[in-house]
């Protein structure tokens, strides 16, 4: 089994980016409401962010991804998979699951949200946190009026499915765009019923930090959804 990601780069971004602690991570606990007694999968887990914060909860969390070196900094319960296949779980395992900035790496989130659908107990909880699509979007990007300093927003190619390849340390990465309706209606094909969503711009001390991104303010930057599977 091979790796398409550099994990070495990726420790890098995350010793030195404070996003995931200030926003990503607290925008996933808001969403799943863990619960002690409650058992959840972290899909794409990665180095184990995600798992020791849902943890801290006293849940049970139980985690999966394919890098090997991610995995080893994890703490918990791993397994290495190459997602979207969860065939190696058992139907109804988890009363919840959860993504975090893995969906856009997949070229089948179908398959996802189904086999989601499958490993979550009757009414558990799916809860989606993702690069919003008007990031994820060909040649979407700020633009800066050279007179006034104003920022606006282009969306590229917003309203059809697309993707584009971004640097990521030795690897070229490829992001999977999908407009937000063909990503709500590809969940409720497959079985998962819309109790929220979230749509967040830059946060207060990263727009303290970056006066770029201070100027986005009302520019959306992360989308987390949670969906509901009917008891």
């Amino acid at each position: 089994m091979t790796t398409d990601w550099d994990a070495h780069w990726w420790l890098a971004e995350v010793a030195n980016d404070p996003t995931y602690e200030e926003e990503v991570l607290p925008l996933l606990i808001d969403l799943l409401e863990p619960r002690p007694e409650h058992r959840y999968l972290d899909i794409g887990c990665g180095e184990g962010q995600g798992m020791r914060a849902v943890g801290e909860s006293g849940a049970t969390v139980f985690g999966c991804d394919l890098d090997a070196v991610l995995l080893g900094h994890a703490t918990g319960p791993v397994a290495r998979a190459r997602l979207p296949e969860l065939a190696w779980l058992i139907d109804g395992a988890f009363d919840g699951a959860y993504l975090v900035l893995v969906l856009e790496h997949l070229s089948n989130h179908r398959r996802l949200f189904a086999e989601a659908h499958r490993v979550v107990r009757p009414g558990g909880v799916l809860v989606l946190v993702a690069n919003h699509p008007a990031f994820t979007a060909p040649g979407a990007g700020p633009l800066i009026d050279p007179g006034d300093g104003e920022v606006s927003w282009r969306w590229g190619r917003y309203l059809e499915p697309g993707t584009s390849v971004e640097p990521a340390g030795s690897f070229n990465l490829t992001m999977h765009h999908r407009p937000l309706g063909e990503l709500l209606v590809a969940a409720a094909t497959e079985g998962w019923a819309l109790a929220d969503l979230v749509e967040r711009g830059p946060g207060p001390a990263a727009r303290q930090r970056d006066p770029l991104l201070a100027a986005q303010a009302n520019i959306p930057r992360l989308l987390g959804v949670r969906f509901h599977k009917a008891p």
